[in-house]
This record gives C-alpha cells, structure tokens and sequence, in this order.
C-alpha cells in the first residue's frame, strides 16, 4: 500500500494546494457560529469524495481477467493528460487575471457569513461536485489504488486515506481552532490574509508545475 501511496502522492498534493477551500475554511472559522461551520463544510467535502469511491468502486476491486491484464492501462494516463491541460489552462487564466471556472462565484464567498450550518455543508459537496479538476484528481487516485490490485479491504483503506491526505490543509485549520480557538483565530486569520493577496500567485505557480507534470505524465504513459 505504501508504494500505491507514493503514486498517488503528485495526485494529493496537488488537490491539497487549491487555496480557495483553504480560505473558504477560514473565512467559516473566523464567524459567527464558525467551528460548526467550518466542521460542516469540511463534512460536505469529505462525503462527496467518499460518494465518488462509492460510485467508482467498480475501479477499486481491480482487474482480474486475462483481458484486462494483456491491455496496457489507458485510464490514468489519459486522465493525467486531461488534468495537465486543465491546470495549464487555470494557469493562463489567472495570469491573464481571468475567472476560475472551478471556484466559487464571488457572491458565494460574500455570503458565507449569512449561511447556516447545512447550507455550508451543502455548499462543500456542491463544490467538489461541480469541480472539473478535484473529478480528475478523484478519478487518477481511484485508477490508482485499482490497477495496483490491493484486494477489496486494502483498496478502500488506501482510499479514505487519499481523501484525508487531499484535504489535510481544510481539516488541520479545524482542529486547531477546536482544540485552542483564541491562539488558532488570530494565526488563522493572520494565514487568511496572507492567502487572500497571494492567491493568484499560487494559482499560478501551483498549476503551471502540476499542469507540466501532468501533462508530461499522460503524454509519457500514452506513448510508452
């Protein structure tokens, strides 16, 4: 499971680095009611990852006929090479001070204070739902753990530790600000701030080196 886990790790990092779940976790903790909120946006985002493992699980149980055995896998590289031209494209679109297709509309974030705590929750699952890129991250995780034949068991274990792992950076904020929420408060606001006039940057950087070893990825296991 172990070696699945390295595979996976270009897949998880680049998952965990979207700022603006980051900031969205942020901007839920530092209002009213925010612990609660925070805890039910990160829920809405976890139960929809948990629901793509469901609904592809199919993938996780390996493959098992000959047929399947003799044909070289085409899924993961075809998905790397989608997910590379997809982050390249964010890339272009944010230096060109274009909007992110996958983020949510700004009217969306204006109004996270006035959400209640379901609507947080739905608003965390609706986000990894519609979100071209997390399906791409998902799917290539999913391919992953199946084409390395771990059995069942073994295969939804190395799952749920995908999804934990890509969601490290929204689910630490919440058990800091749960465990000492004075001290997490200020820093985390501190970070907010920081996120907020550095996130084009991020994008950028973020999905133009993802985006070229992606795409190098796909192109590489298409050809090979």
């Amino acid at each position: 499971m172990a070696e699945v886990f390295v595979d996976m790790l270009p897949l998880i990092i680049g998952a965990m680095l979207l700022p603006v779940y980051v900031i969205i976790v942020l901007m839920l903790l530092s209002g009213e009611n925010g612990l609660a909120k925070g805890i039910a946006f990160v829920s809405g985002v976890t139960l929809t990852r948990v629901l793509q493992g469901i609904i592809f699980g199919f993938m996780l149980t390996g493959r098992n006929d000959s047929a399947a055995g003799a044909s070289p896998n085409r899924i993961l590289p075809t998905l790397l090479l989608v997910l590379g031209i997809l982050l390249l494209i964010t890339a272009y679109k944010k230096w060109a001070k274009e909007p992110d297709p996958d983020a949510p509309p700004p009217t969306y974030l204006d109004s996270l204070a006035g959400m209640s705590t379901l609507k947080t929750l739905a608003m965390g699952a609706l986000l990894v739902a519609v979100g071209a890129k997390l399906w791409v991250f998902t799917l290539g995780a999913i391919n992953t753990i199946g084409a390395a034949n771990l059995g069942r068991g073994s295969s939804i274990v190395a799952y749920l530790l995908y999804v934990i792992a890509a969601q490290l950076l929204i689910i630490l904020p919440v058990i800091a600000y749960a465990i000492a929420p004075a001290w997490a408060g200020k820093t985390l606001g501190n970070v907010r701030m920081w996120l907020d006039q550095h996130n084009r940057v991020i994008m950028i950087v973020v999905s133009l080196v993802f985006g070229l070893l992606f795409l190098w990825q796909g192109i590489a296991g298409l050809t090979g």
